[in-house]
C-alpha cells in the first residue's frame, strides 16, 4: 500500500478515563482530535453510537494482516508464534486462496466484504472507471478516501450499522465512508512512517488502549494492517534473507500482541491473514505496445481500456497469439474460475499472465528511466501459481483448538467473522459453511441473508 497523507490528524492513544467527546457527525471529515498517548500512530474518531447492548455481549475480533507473507513462510521460516497460534486454534497449512488478481487493496477489500474484487469494484490497485473518466490508484489520498469507488460492506461499516463500534488501525478503504459509516477509530495511512519500529508497536498499543474503553464505547472489530514482507519480497525476492528477516520481524510482532491481549481478560478471537504471496519474477519486462498499436488505448499498468469496440477487437486479434507469456481474452470470455469478466474496470481485452512475469502496456516515455522489474511479484492467478497463497492463522473462545483446514477462498473469511460477531450479512461471494466445523458452534446460528442494496452489487 503506497498511499500517503498530506496532514496527519492530531491524536490518540486512549486514556481509559477519558470522558464522551460531544457527538459529531459520523459522516465528519474533521473528527475531533483526543488528547493524550502515544503520537505515534494517531486515531481518527468519528463519534458513532455506543454499542448495543446486545454488541457489549457479544465476543471480540481482531483481524491482523501481515502483507505479502506467502503460505510457506511459517514453516520455512519457523515463525514460532504463528504456528503455535494455529495448533491452539485452526490454520490452513497449504494456505488460503487470494481472489484474482492476487494484489493488496483487491484482496484486502474482498477479506472484509466477502466479495470478488469485480464486485466489489477495486479491480487492481490502479485502475480505469470509464464512468468516472478518471484513474484510481492508491498512491492519491483524495481518490483512497473517496467513499464512491467501493461496493460492498465491509465489516466495520457491516458492524457500525447494526449497533456494534470498529476500529481499523490501518487497512484499505477504513478511511473512506462505505455504505454509510466509517469505524469509530480509524488510523491515517502514512507510507513514510508506518513500517517503524514505533508505529508497529503503537498498533498493538493501540488495540489494548481501545480494549480497555467502557463497555459501551470499546470497538468489538478492530483490524491491524502490517506492510512487511511484502517490501522485501518485492525488493530482495521471496527466498532474500532479507525477506525472511522480515517474517521472523513480523511474527515476533503477533507474539507480542497475543499476549497484550490476553492482558485484557476479554473473550478476543485473533485472525491472522495475508492478502497473497509472492513469486520470483522471471526475465524482464513484457510491453504489450511491442505486439500491437494501443493507440487510442488508456491504460493502467497492464490494464488496457478501448475507447471503441473497432479498437478492442483489434487489439484483441493482435495479442491473442503474441506471446506464450500471456493470454488475451475478451472481457466476457475470461475464464470463470477467475471471476473476472463482469466489470468494465477490468478493462478490455484483458491480459492475464501465464507465469511470473512483468507486463506492462507501455515503457517510461522518453528521458525518464526504464528500471528492470522487481525481483518479487504478485498479482498472478492463484490456481496456475501457488506462490500466491496466503496465510490463514486463528485462536480465540469461539474457535476449536487444533483444527486444520484445506485451502479455501478468501471470500468465506466474511460471514465467519460476522458470524462469530453476531452480525447479520448482505449477499456476499462467501458460504458460513466452508469455514463453520472451526466454530464451537458448528456455524449453527445461520444468519439472514437479505438481497444485496445497489452498493453491493458492485459497480457495473
Amino acid at each position: 500500500m503506497g498511499y500517503r497523507v498530506p496532514r496527519r490528524v492530531q491524536v490518540a492513544l486512549l486514556a481509559l478515563t477519558l470522558p464522551l467527546l460531544p457527538c459529531a457527525s459520523s459522516h465528519a471529515q474533521q473528527p475531533q482530535p483526543i488528547a493524550g498517548g502515544s503520537p505515534a500512530l494517531p486515531l481518527v474518531h468519528v463519534e458513532n453510537p455506543p454499542n448495543s447492548t446486545a454488541a457489549q455481549s457479544a465476543h471480540y475480533v481482531v483481524l491482523v494482516s501481515l502483507d505479502g507473507l506467502r503460505w510457506d513462510y511459517p514453516k520455512r521460516d519457523n515463525a514460532a508464534n504463528l504456528l503455535a497460534l494455529g495448533k491452539k486454534g485452526v490454520w490452513a497449512p497449504d494456505g488460503m486462496m487470494p481472489s484474482y488478481p492476487s494484489l493488496t487493496f483487491p484482496n484486502h477489500f474482498t477479506l472484509v466484504t466477502g466479495l470478488y474484487p469485480e464486485h466489489h469494484g477495486l479491480v487492481a490497485n490502479t485502475f480505469y472507471d470509464e464512468t468516472k473518466t478518471a484513474k484510481y490508484t492508491i498512491s492519491d489520498p483524495g481518490v483512497v478516501r473517496d467513499g464512491s469507488w467501493y461496493s460492498g460492506t465491509p465489516l466495520w461499516s457491516l458492524a457500525e450499522s447494526q449497533g456494534m463500534r470498529a476500529a481499523c488501525l490501518f487497512w484499505p478503504g477504513s478511511e473512506a465512508e462505505i455504505a454509510g459509516h466509517r469505524p469509530t477509530w480509524y488510523a491515517v495511512f502514512d507510507n513514510k512512517t508506518q513500517a517503524s519500529d514505533e508505529v508497529e508497536q503503537a498498533r498493538i498499543d493501540d488495540a489494548v488502549a481501545l480494549l480497555k474503553m467502557p463497555e459501551a464505547e470499546r470497538p468489538h472489530f478492530i483490524t491491524i494492517y502490517y506492510s512487511e514482507p511484502d517490501h522485501e519480497g518485492h525488493q530482495f525476492g521471496p527466498d532474500a534473507p532479507q525477506t525472511k528477516a522480515a517474517v521472523l520481524k513480523m511474527d515476533k510482532l503477533i507474539g507480542k500482541l497475543e499476549r497484550a491481549l490476553k492482558s485484557t481478560a476479554l473473550p478476543i478471537d485473533l485472525v491472522v491473514v495475508s492478502d497473497h504471496g509472492m513469486a520470483k519474477v522471471e526475465g524482464s519486462w513484457i510491453t504489450l505496445d511491442d505486439f500491437a498499436d494501443l493507440s487510442g488505448f488508456e491504460n493502467a499498468g497492464s490494464l488496457l481500456y478501448g475507447k471503441t469496440e473497432e479498437d478492442r477487437a483489434r487489439v484483441y486479434t493482435k495479442l491473442k497469439q503474441a506471446s506464450s507469456q500471456f493470454m488475451a481474452y475478451r472481457r466476457k470470455d475470461v475464464p470463470a474460475g477467475l471471476d473476472y469478466n463482469q466489470n468494465p474496470r477490468e478493462g478490455d481485452p484483458v491480459i492475464i499472465a501465464t507465469g511470473p512475469y512483468a507486463i506492462r502496456a507501455h515503457k517510461p516515455s522518453e528521458g525518464k528511466p526504464d528500471n528492470p522489474p522487481e525481483a518479487g511479484m504478485h498479482g498472478f492467478d492463484p490456481a496456475r501459481m501457488p506462490d500466491m497463497k496466503a496465510i490463514f492463522f486463528a485462536a480465540g473462545p469461539d474457535i476449536i483448538p487444533g483444527k486444520t483446514v484445506a485451502p479455501f477462498q478468501n471470500t468465506n473469511l466474511y460471514p465467519w467473522i460476522a458470524h462469530i460477531l453476531g452480525l447479520q450479512v448482505p449477499r456476499n461471494d462467501g458460504s458460513l459453511n466452508v469455514l463453520a466445523g472451526t466454530l464451537r458452534d458448528n456455524g449453527v446460528e445461520t444468519l439472514n441473508t437479505p438481497a444485496p442494496s445497489e452498493a453491493e452489487k458492485g459497480p457495473q
